[in-house]
């Protein structure tokens, strides 16, 4: 009876190890697959999140009076390309535009090169790579008209990664959901790397800019010194004949 007993209880530990290992692999299972999910939502969060800091386009809306001008500026580096868009919006969408609402505009760069040019347009679209980096102007001037009417414009202007379509890249190549983003966020790096080459470059022209004028300041401060040493000495000497032709001294 008591080996009996013995026997049942080792089989009843047996059993009751048995569960407890089936109960941790089903854990850990669990807890693998639960890792799992957080790692792609994680994955989906990060990349909805640089989607959306990728689509960021520079829209503006802003008004403008008969005969009035406003420009707009936007700094381009060299080699970008930059694409634009800009609409007179229709008070009356049911009609077509008034004769009043026109508008002419010029896109020049910092060095007065125009890239664009429309005279009495009630919209358009232009798109160039920039040669030159810098301050690019687009100067919007509304048609004399009496009585003076304020027009509303819309604005679209990008440049660099965010000039690009994708929305129709993806159409055209159908390709899947995460290589399209992955082709994104590569170009959104590129993009940063070439900016930090950009803003190496500007720092370090900035660098030299102080470093000269530094140098010009150091030799006119030593020019005044002389100067006013010079002028000193020439003071002194004419006092001193002064004083001895009063034969003071």
């Amino acid at each position: 009876a008591l080996e009996l007993f013995a026997f049942q209880s080792l089989s009843l530990n047996q059993t009751l190890q048995r569960s407890e290992e089936e109960q941790k692999q089903k854990e850990g299972s669990l807890f693998q697959v639960f890792a799992m999910v957080l790692r792609s939502v994680n994955l989906w969060t990060t990349l909805l999140l640089l989607g959306i800091l990728s689509r960021v386009s520079q829209s503006l809306h802003f008004e403008l009076q008969s005969g009035r001008t406003k420009c707009i500026s936007e700094d381009i580096k060299s080699n970008s390309m930059t694409v634009g868009k800009y609409t007179v919006v229709n008070p009356n969408e049911a009609h077509p535009w008034p004769p009043s609402h026109k508008i002419s505009i010029r896109v020049t760069s910092s060095y007065g090169n125009t890239y664009h040019h429309a005279e009495d347009v009630q919209s358009g679209n232009f798109a160039f790579t920039a040669v030159e980096a810098g301050d690019y102007m687009a100067c919007f001037t509304a048609a004399d008209h009496n009585p003076a009417v304020t027009l509303s414009v819309d604005l679209d202007w990008r440049s660099g990664v965010h000039s690009k379509e994708w929305s129709s890249l993806a159409k055209k190549s159908q390709v899947e959901v995460m290589e399209f983003e992955v082709k994104k966020l590569i170009e959104t790096v590129n993009s940063i790397h070439d900016e930090m080459f950009y803003l190496r470059d500007r720092e370090e022209e900035m660098q030299n800019l102080n470093r000269s004028t530094n140098s010009k300041m150091a030799w006119l401060s030593f020019l005044s010194l002389f100067v006013c040493l010079g002028v000193a000495g020439m003071q002194f000497l004419h006092l001193k004949t002064f004083l001895e032709k009063k034969k003071v001294i």
